[in-house]
């Protein structure tokens, strides 16, 4: 096998075990949010449509499946709330993008709010503090705007994101549910 070949075929290998990875954690999502964090590792394997070694590869224990979900779930947040933040638009506005990101990525969030382990390593932690910072910096822009009333709060936004990520199941079409609860509540966010 000549070195070229050697080199492609590595970077074949990567690119599936990258894709393995993401199927394990998007799998491993839905069946802790379906079943919780006691959900086996067999049971996400299947879901994943991998070997359970592939799960235990990158994933050496429960707890460690459990917190990269929390850390990329964290990621996907801060995500949202960066390119809202970024919108050339009032505060008020760019609630309401996050808001509906936060619905869009629902499924694939496993957070402390929704069953999934608190963060303990210093990586996740820093992205939950940047998610609060980032949340609070579009809270205070809204009251030097005029488009966010007094006394609304970083927590209030970090809990009701999280209730709107959470799809109840007896509902139908719960993305259109969803962003109308989120219209209601950027509604009562206005300064009156």
């Amino acid at each position: 096998m000549s070195e070229e070949n050697g080199a492609v075929r590595r970077r074949g290998l990567r690119r599936d075990a990258a894709d393995n990875r993401e199927r394990v954690l998007t799998a491993a999502a839905a069946a802790v949010r379906r079943e919780g964090a006691a959900v086996p590792m067999a049971t996400v394997a299947a879901d994943a449509g991998v070997g359970v070694g592939t799960v235990y590869r990158h994933y050496p224990s429960r707890e460690a499946l459990l917190g990269a979900l929390t850390r990329r779930s964290f990621e996907l947040v801060l995500d949202a709330a960066r390119r809202a933040a970024s919108l050339d638009a009032s505060a008020i506005e760019a609630i309401r993008s996050f808001l509906g990101r936060t619905i869009e990525h629902g499924p694939d969030l496993v957070l402390p709010l929704h069953g999934g382990p608190p963060p303990v390593d210093e990586a996740t932690v820093s992205l939950r503090d940047e998610v609060h910072r980032t949340l609070g910096s579009m809270l205070e822009r809204g009251r030097r705007d005029g488009t966010i009333r007094p006394g609304v709060r970083t927590a209030d936004l970090v809990v009701f994101g999280a209730l709107l990520a959470q799809r109840l199941p007896h509902v139908e079409d719960w993305e259109t549910v969803a962003r109308r609860q989120a219209d209601i509540y950027v509604a009562g966010l206005a300064a009156v």
